[in-house]
Order: structure tokens, then C-alpha cells, then sequence
């Protein structure tokens, strides 16, 4: 299901510590979009997206013994909203145990149940020959770009038809960046990303089938440094997934920590 033991750190030292916990929960520090909506308490921070198909738990501030305590409270937050179903992301810095205490109260791996938290701190290598990286300007380009992210994560015919809804508001009002790259006049790759203060928070990287190995996903990164640069904020703050971190860690990010992934689907009565 996921590794037995934590992630080599090595060589994190380096790294600040705030920069560390913003790639274990970076949707508890960016930004809010149109429709989203952050809880903050001082057990735990809960992220709802616009829409109707995406929440999550994170920033995990309790004892154990308070966990059914915990996710009854988050159940009636989500209910009062709609919702019937959680994320709960679980990093490093979180009480010891927990991911076992969840597992035995009925949570389920995720799709992808485990990441890593990366940062990279230095520039990355140049974009090869053939690519163009560059924000998205037009609503038809987010439209393209979001044909390969969904393909690539495999969202749902619902997850989908919300997207497309949505897509009009996060074209003009969103805080979130879109870079995408180009191959022969055609977006193959395409990723989200939102400034803050300490760097670019990272999302989303995905690559069309026909351009994968081909040096697509590294223009994207240093595409997204070239941001970070201008800014005046260098550095990158993200999570690798099975299919991300392999690149993510060949083009420089370090480790800093580890994340798990569960899901929560409860009953829409109390």
C-alpha cells in the first residue's frame, strides 16, 4: 500500500522548516479560489473546493484519543455543505498513529495513497529543443489543459462536467496559475501552480500519453521556476505521486517529508 518506513530526509537541513510543512498541506497555505473555502481550527485544517466532489483534512493538531471526536466533527461540517465524503491527508508532522487510527475506523487508501513532500530550492535544467512553456492565456487553452489533467487522473464523468462548469471563473478570478507546454503547436503537458510568500505552490502536473518520456513534464518545472524567479520567490512546493516524484526527484526536489492519503466516505445523516 505505501512504504513501512518514513522517506530518507537527508541533506533537508537546508531546507526552512515552513518550507516543510507547506509541502506536506499546501492547500492549508495558498490562496482561496472562487467557491473554495478554508476551516481553520486548532485541531485540524479543512479544505472545501468550489464545486461538489473535492475536500480534504489536513494539519492534523490532536491527541489520538480525540479522533472519533475529530472526524464526527468534520462528518457535520461536510454534511452541512452536501458533502458525504473526505480526504484526509496525513503528513509527517502528524500525531503518531494516526494513519492506523483511520484505517480502523473504516477509511480507505485513496486512488494514489502516498506522496512525498518535495522542495527544490536551485534552478532547474533548461527546457530542451522542440517545447514552449508558458502561462495559459485564453479560456480555450485552460479548456485543452484540462482535457490532460482529467485523462491523466482518471476523473469521473461527474468530477469532469463540474470542471468544465467551472472553468469560466477560474479563467478570470482564480489566484492559481496555469503553465502549459507546447509540442508541435499541441498543449502534451500542463500543471496549476499559486504564488505565495515562501515560493510556487505546485499542482496537478500531467502529460499527454504521446509526449511522456520525451522531456515535456522538465519544461513544465522550469517553466514554473522561471516564475517562482520572477516573483522574487525561488523556490517550488509540492507532492510527488507514484507518477510524479521519480522526475520530480531527477530534476533536484528534495524530500522533506511523507503524506498519506485516505479517504472518508460516510452516510449523509447524522
Amino acid at each position: 500500500m505505501w512504504p513501512s518506513r518514513a522517506p530518507t530526509t537527508s541533506g533537508t537541513a537546508s531546507v526552512p522548516p515552513v518550507l516543510r510543512e507547506i509541502a506536506e498541506y499546501p492547500n492549508s497555505f495558498g490562496p482561496l479560489a472562487p467557491g473554495d473555502e478554508r476551516i481553520e481550527t486548532d485541531r485540524y485544517t479543512l479544505c472545501v473546493g468550489a464545486g461538489s466532489t473535492w475536500n480534504t483534512v489536513q494539519r492534523q493538531r490532536f491527541p489520538l484519543e480525540e479522533v472519533d471526536e475529530v472526524l464526527a466533527e468534520v462528518r457535520e461540517e461536510l454534511r452541512a455543505r452536501g458533502r458525504t465524503q473526505t480526504q484526509s491527508e496525513v503528513g509527517s508532522s502528524a500525531p503518531a498513529g494516526l494513519v492506523d487510527a483511520l484505517l480502523e475506523r473504516r477509511l480507505v487508501p485513496d486512488k494514489d495513497p502516498y506522496a512525498v513532500a518535495l522542495v527544490l530550492t536551485h534552478e532547474p535544467p533548461a527546457i530542451e529543443p522542440g517545447f514552449t512553456a508558458r502561462r495559459i492565456e485564453t479560456l480555450e487553452e485552460l479548456a485543452a489543459s484540462g482535457r490532460i489533467q482529467w485523462e491523466a487522473f482518471g476523473a469521473t464523468p461527474r468530477e469532469i462536467e463540474e470542471a468544465r462548469r467551472l472553468l469560466p471563473d477560474r479563467f478570470r478570478d482564480s489566484p492559481h496559475l496555469r503553465h502549459s507546454v507546447w509540442l508541435d503547436g499541441e498543449i502534451v503537458c500542463t500543471g496549476t501552480s499559486t504564488p505565495t510568500e515562501h515560493g510556487l505552490l505546485l499542482y496537478g502536473g500531467a502529460t499527454a500519453p504521446q509526449a511522456r518520456g520525451r522531456g515535456a513534464y522538465r519544461a513544465l518545472i522550469r517553466a514554473r521556476w522561471d516564475e517562482a524567479a520572477a516573483l522574487e520567490t525561488p523556490a517550488l512546493i509540492t507532492q510527488g505521486g507514484s507518477m510524479s516524484r521519480p522526475i520530480l526527484e531527477r530534476v533536484g526536489f528534495e524530500r522533506v517529508g511523507e503524506v498519506h492519503m485516505l479517504l472518508d466516505v460516510f452516510s449523509g445523516d447524522q
